[in-house]
């Protein structure tokens, strides 16, 4: 939102209230509370008919330091608020003649105390990283409207770049968009977003959290250049300086903040088939799919029903539609004794013609307006309402109705929508603020599916398939980038979302594989399926039209075959990510500049990726092959060719449909496992120690872990001259090694 005309004229409508100077401070404890009124206090005249802005600096861990900002305190600040951890970090709070410093860890913030100079800096020990000053915090009415916000201003540096804000499809580098924290089901090719999230960092390396889950706007060096500026309605503005000294500390300490993912189960990273959206299918169309994946040794690992395994007019009644499947736990049972796994999908609406909309009415389990009516609509199903996650006694409601499902032999639940929540003239059960509840409902929406399955699956069986997410929705994996369209533009800004998700610690991210929407050829089909399997997690889905390869053409089934294997292959080292994700916060898909900062070539690609630590991935987005990346210093490998290829510049390679750059970092070692058909089996039982190129004295090491994520086999290894010298402990002694690329080098054991 834009309050100014250019740099000196405030929009007539507008009066601002600046903070202007700093006033007076009192220390409570731990928090530091300074006042700044609105203009410079020259006598004791000037403190009368004078609004003021008061500031309270906390730290709830170390290098995190809070800004609450406000005017008018009396005024009501309800919730949902994000959840955050709280440590007990080392505070001080230093006084000079012309500065406050207040201090966690190494993180700074420095009040100016001098007259008419208003400002507070944030260091990371002494180098800045931003600051507010002058016009930059102030309370602003919209004297047409009647209506109040708060506004913030933070600086950036000559060549600093803005990432993240949750998924978006926009340029991967946010400087000057203007971004609206708003979740809606828009499809990938707009402004609009199913995961908001209103953090961000920059190649600095530190991040900035918006503690606000309402309609949050930000103008990202567009309403000035030299700053980000957030604001919301309100007479309170709350945001966290988050400081890890790189962008991947950053992350990592965000997710200690907000929360780190779960570890979802092994058999999630394998290949996911679903019925597509509206087509017609029946146990014997899903049979005739998963018995043709098997006919052409395809492995398949779970198998999704999409919305129409319930009866229309009725999602959700999770019962599934008698006169399509008269015998769904004999069904069930039939697919599980072929080695998969069950997923189907559900959302958090009920509609009118369901049984259960009436029993939630009457037991006051769906949303009300404030009239006390059910808030109903007739906008995805006729009549639908809303569950009320904020009532505990809801939740349990909806999660004893999941729970029959799991009793009878489903695995896990796609959790569909959860972005078109009401805000006009509703009452929660909790009494929380509706604008805030529209950005965060889906939270608790995924919050109480994801805790049934851990609580009947148990810890580590537990995964979600979801679509909508905010602050802290890490938590819950996985999640899709939703309805992207069957073409290449589309590709690029589905892996654009999932780079800028990235940023806020969502480590474990899918997408519809050949798109959502039409159907595509049979070459983006083809490239669709290298960067599917290349992707955490992997899912073959559509809307009005089926995924199965055979229907593109036959190629089609020999590539997702190859890229199934190779990804099955590459579980000890992928699963070894995994469980880093879960205990780090670092996500297993991450942009370049997250990996490689001090490269000033990494902090522009938008198409490649670091895939965990070892792997770089990028797509190819030609029907010609054609593909151009950046590769950063030293000699990496292409796992599918076997080349070395010398980084620290820009390359050119054409690919056919069975291979892409997929390469080896320079000085690590890369796990593969012995079996290539599924993704959970026995990691250290015959796996290879891929050993990439070595620098001279450059040394390396990784670790195998069995399922549950405990490391049981480690590898190191380090040049000295012509030989690497490898030393593996743990596992049952069945392993071997093989040396990447074309090097002349002995490899000795210690």
């Amino acid at each position: 939102m834009k309050f100014t005309d250019g740099y000196w004229c405030v929009k007539k409508e507008i009066t601002p209230l600046y903070a202007v100077e700093y006033c007076d401070s009192r220390i409570n404890g731990d928090e530091l509370i300074v006042y700044a009124p609105g203009k410079h206090i020259s006598d004791r005249g000037d403190c009368l008919n004078l609004g003021m802005i008061t500031i309270r600096l906390t730290s709830p861990m170390e290098d995190v330091i809070k800004v609450s900002v406000s005017h008018f305190e009396g005024t009501a600040y309800k919730g949902p608020f994000a959840q955050v951890n709280h440590t007990a970090p080392h505070v001080t709070i230093e006084e000079t003649e012309d500065s406050i410093i207040y201090k966690s860890g190494s993180t700074k913030a420095i009040i100016d105390k001098r007259p008419d100079s208003w400002g507070i800096r944030f260091m990371d020990k002494e180098r800045e990283l931003t600051n507010t000053g002058f016009r930059n915090i102030a309370h602003m009415t919209n004297n047409k409207t009647n209506r109040c916000y708060m506004v913030d201003q933070l600086s950036l540096d000559v060549d600093e770049y803005v990432y993240g804000l949750g998924e978006r499809f926009t340029p991967f580098i946010k400087n000057g968009q203007v971004v609206e924290m708003w979740n809606e089901d828009g499809g990938t090719a707009s402004e609009i977003a199913y995961k908001n999230v209103p953090f961000y960092i920059t190649n600095k390396g530190y991040g900035v959290l918006l503690d606000n889950e309402g309609d949050a706007s930000y103008e990202i060096a567009s309403e000035k250049v030299e700053r980000v500026q957030f604001s919301i309605e309100g007479e309170r503005l709350d945001y966290y300086v988050i400081n890890g000294h790189t962008p991947k500390g950053t992350i990592a300490r965000y997710t200690k903040l907000t929360g780190r993912p779960a570890l979802p189960p092994a058999w999630s990273f394998g290949l996911w088939l679903t019925t597509s959206f509206t087509t017609n299918y029946d146990e014997g169309t899903t049979s005739s799919f998963i018995q043709g994946m098997a006919d052409r040794d395809i492995p398949l690992h779970v198998f999704h029903f999409d919305c129409y395994w319930m009866e229309a007019y009725e999602w959700c009644n999770f019962t599934w539609d008698p006169a399509t499947f008269p015998d769904p736990e004999g069904m069930l049972k039939r697919y599980h004794d072929r080695g998969l796994r069950i997923c189907v999908w559900i959302n958090p609406y009920i509609g009118q013609k369901s049984p259960l909309f009436q029993e939630g009415s009457k037991l006051g389990y769906l949303v009300k307006k404030s009239n006390g009516d059910v808030w109903q609509t007739d906008m995805w199903q006729a009549g639908m309402g809303l569950v009320d996650f904020t009532n505990p006694k809801a939740s349990a409601w909806y999660q004893d109705k999941l729970k029959k499902l799991l009793d009878m032999g489903v695995d896990c639940f796609k959790t569909d929508f959860g972005e078109r929540i009401p805000v006009k003239d509703i009452a929660y059960y909790d009494g929380s603020d509706p604008v805030k509840m529209h950005n965060y409902y889906t939270q608790l929406y995924n919050q109480a599916v994801f805790e049934l399955l851990e609580r009947e699956r148990g810890e580590g069986e537990a995964v979600l398939f979801a679509r909508s997410a905010t602050v802290g929705g890490q938590k819950f994996p996985a999640h899709w980038g939703g309805d992207c369209s069957a073409t290449y533009p589309s590709m690029a800004e589905t892996i654009r979302s999932g780079l800028s998700l990235a940023c806020a610690g969502f480590g474990f991210w899918s997408h519809d594989i050949s798109g959502f929407e039409k159907t595509a050829p049979a070459d983006i089909y083809k490239r669709w399926c290298q960067f599917g399997l290349l992707s955490s997690h992997s899912r073959l889905h559509g809307s009005s039209s089926y995924r199965v390869p055979w229907l593109f053409d036959e190629e089609a089934c020999d590539v997702l075959r190859k890229f199934v294997k190779l990804k099955c292959a590459l579980m000890p080292y992928l699963y070894r990510q995994a469980v880093k994700t879960h205990e780090e916060g670092i996500p297993m898909m991450r942009p370049m500049f997250v990996e490689f900062p001090e490269d000033r070539a990494c902090e522009t690609p938008d198409k490649q990726y670091m895939f965990g630590d070892s792997l770089l991935v990028a797509p190819v987005f030609k029907e010609s092959g054609e593909v151009e990346y950046y590769l950063p210093e030293g000699r990496w490998v292409n796992l599918l060719t076997g080349d070395v290829v010398i980084g620290g510049k820009w390359k050119k390679e054409i690919h056919d449909y069975f291979s892409l750059p997929l390469l080896v970092r320079p000085n690590s070692i890369l796990a593969v496992g012995s079996c290539d058909t599924k993704p959970d089996y026995d990691y250290c039982d015959g796996v290879k120690f891929c050993l990439s190129v070595f620098s001279e004295g450059a040394s390396a090491s990784t670790e195998v872990t069995d399922l549950n994520g405990k490391v049981i086999m480690t590898a190191h290894a380090k040049r000295k001259g012509e030989t690497i010298f490898l030393h593996v402990e743990g596992g049952n002694g069945n392993w071997s090694y093989e040396v990447l690329g074309d090097q002349e080098i002995s490899v000795e054991m210690e």
